[in-house]
C-alpha cells in the first residue's frame, strides 16, 4: 500500500512487492548495459585523441555514476515508492519540480533511450540479416518513411510491453536471464582480450602515445567534460530500479545494495572492456571502427571471421535486455505520476488480473515508437544526457534539502560520504551541463527548452486535477 503521504491524490495502490535483491540488481544491471559500451568509445577516442584520456574518460565516469548511487541510496531507502525519481524530487522542491522531471522522462529521457537502444538492436540484426535496413523502406507516405530497420525496433518494443502487461514476474525475469547472458558475454570478451590481445601488438604501440603532449589543463578538462557524454549515455539508467521501490522485498536494505551492487559491477566491467579494446585494437582503429562498431572490431582480432556475426548476437541479446528493463521501470513512474493526477488519469489504473500499470506500459510504447521514427541514435545520446545531468543533479541535491526540509524522515540508510560525496557530484554534473550547453549547443538547448515546456503544461494538468476534485466534493 502506498503511503498516502506521498501521494497527493491519497489514492490506494496495489502494486505487488514481487522483486528481491537480485531481480532488483539485474534491473540495475541490465538497463545499464546496452549498446553503448560497445559503439560510443569510438566517437569518445576521437573527441580526446588519446588512449590516456580514452580510460580517463570511463573511469569519470565510473566515479561519478557511484557517487550518484550511494546518494541515491538514501533517497529509495528512506522513500521506497513507485516513481523513485519523480518522488524525491517533488519531496524536496515541491511538485512542479517532480512533473518536470516525469514530462522529460516521458517525452526524452526514458523513451528516447528506449528508442536509440530499439534502433540499435535493429542495427545489429541487420549485420545477421541484411535485408533489416535503413535502406530498405517499407512504406512511404509523403515526408515519413518507415523502413525495415524502423519497423523491427517498433516490433521490439511491442512484444516487450505486451510482456510486461503479463506481470511483474514475467518482466523480472526475463531481466534476469537476459543480464545474466549478457554480462556473461562481455566478460567472455574481456578474459579472451586478455589472454590473446597482446599478440596483436597494438598495447604496446598505445602505450607509446598514451598521453597527449603538452596538453593544458583547461583543454584537458573540456575534453573529458564533453567526450563524457558517451561513457554517462552508456552508464546511465543505472537508477531505474527506484521506479520500482514500491514492488521490491525489504527495500530499505535491497535497493541500496542493488544500487551499489550493480553500478560497481558495471563500471569494472566497463573499464575493463575499454581496457581489452586498447590491448587488441591501435587507437587509430578504435576511432574509426566501422559505424563505430569498436566491440566488433576487437573480437574480430581475436576470433577472426565470424567475430562479426558473434557480436552481433551479444549486442542483441544485451539490448533486448536493456530495453525491457526500460520499458518495465519507466511505466512505474508515469504511474505516479497518474496517481499525483499530473497525467492521463487512466495510467493511474492498474490490471485486475497481473496488478501492472498495463496503460502506463501501452502510452510509454507508443511514444517510444514515434521516436523511433523520429531520430538517430547519435542525435539521442546528445539530447537525452543533457536533461538527465539536470536531474542527477537536482536530485543528489535534494538529499541535503530533505535533511533540512524533513529531518524526522526515517533513513535506514545514509548517503556514504555525505556532505562530500553528493556536493561533489552535484558540482560535476552542472559543470558538464555547462560544458554541454557551450560546446554541444545543437542538441542541450533544444533539451533545456523541452524541460521549460513543461511548466505550462504543469498548470493544464493541475487546473484540470483540482476542478475535478472541486466537483467530486
Amino acid at each position: 500500500m502506498a503511503d498516502t503521504s506521498i501521494n497527493a491524490t491519497g489514492t490506494a495502490s496495489s502494486l505487488v512487492k514481487g522483486l528481491g535483491l537480485l531481480d532488483a540488481t539485474t534491473i540495475v544491471m541490465g538497463s545499464m548495459i546496452g549498446s553503448g559500451i560497445f559503439i560510443v568509445s569510438a566517437d569518445i577516442a576521437r573527441q580526446v585523441g588519446s588512449p590516456g584520456l580514452l580510460l580517463v574518460v570511463w573511469a569519470v565516469t565510473a566515479i561519478l555514476t557511484l557517487c550518484a548511487a550511494l546518494s541515491y541510496g538514501e533517497l529509495a531507502a528512506a522513500m521506497p515508492h513507485a516513481g523513485g525519481k519523480y518522488v524525491y524530487l517533488r519531496e524536496a522542491y515541491g511538485p512542479l519540480t517532480g512533473f518536470l522531471y516525469g514530462w522529460t522522462l516521458f517525452l526524452v529521457i526514458q523513451t528516447g533511450t528506449v528508442a536509440a537502444v530499439a534502433v540499435a538492436f535493429a542495427k545489429f540484426a541487420g549485420v545477421l540479416f541484411p535485408a533489416i535496413s535503413d535502406a530498405n523502406v517499407l512504406l512511404a507516405v509523403g515526408p515519413l518513411r518507415i523502413t525495415t530497420l524502423q519497423a523491427l525496433a517498433i516490433s521490439i518494443l511491442v512484444f516487450l510491453t505486451w510482456w510486461n502487461t503479463r506481470g511483474l514476474r514475467y518482466g523480472a525475469i526475463l531481466q534476469n536471464v537476459f543480464t545474466i547472458t549478457k554480462t556473461g558475454a562481455l566478460l567472455g570478451l574481456i578474459l579472451l582480450g586478455l589472454l590473446l590481445g597482446a599478440r596483436s601488438g597494438a598495447g604496446a604501440a598505445n602505450l607509446e602515445i598514451f598521453w597527449p603532449a603538452n596538453l593544458g589543463w583547461w583543454e584537458g578538462l573540456r575534453l573529458v567534460g564533453v567526450a563524457t557524454v558517451g561513457s554517462l549515455f552508456a552508464s546511465d539508467a543505472w537508477y531505474n530500479v527506484t521506479f520500482t521501490g514500491e514492488e521490491v522485498r525489504n527495500p530499505k536494505r535491497n535497493l541500496p545494495l542493488a544500487l551499489t551492487i550493480g553500478v560497481l559491477s558495471v563500471s569494472a566491467l566497463y573499464l575493463a572492456t575499454n581496457w581489452v579494446y586498447l590491448q587488441v585494437l591501435p587507437f587509430e582503429a578504435i576511432q574509426h571502427a566501422p559505424a563505430d562498431r569498436v566491440g566488433t572490431a576487437a573480437a574480430e582480432v581475436l576470433l577472426g571471421p565470424v567475430a562479426r556475426q558473434v557480436m552481433a548476437i551479444a549486442i542483441m541479446i544485451s539490448t533486448f535486455g536493456c530495453i525491457n528493463g526500460l520499458l518495465l521501470a519507466g511505466a512505474r513512474v508515469y504511474y505516479a505520476m497518474s496517481l499525483d493526477g499530473l497525467f492521463f488519469k487512466a495510467v493511474a489504473k492498474l490490471n485486475r488480473r497481473t496488478a501492472s500499470p498495463n496503460a502506463s506500459l501501452v502510452v510509454q510504447c507508443i511514444w517510444a515508437s514515434l521516436l523511433c521514427l523520429s531520430g538517430t541514435y547519435n542525435d539521442l545520446l546528445d539530447y537525452v544526457i543533457f536533461a538527465v545531468l539536470l536531474f542527477y543533479a537536482a536530485t543528489t541535491s535534494a538529499l541535503f534539502v530533505l535533511r533540512r526540509k524533513r529531518p524526522e524522515m526515517e533513513r535506514p540508510y545514509k548517503a556514504i560520504g555525505y556532505p562530500i560525496i553528493p556536493a561533489f557530484y552535484t558540482v560535476c554534473a552542472v559543470a558538464i551541463s555547462l560544458l554541454l550547453l557551450i560546446y554541444k549547443p545543437r542538441f542541450t538547448w533544444p533539451g533545456l527548452g523541452l524541460v521549460l515546456l513543461g511548466i505550462p503544461v504543469y498548470y493544464s494538468w493541475k487546473r484540470q486535477r483540482d476542478r475535478g476534485s472541486a466537483a467530486r466534493a
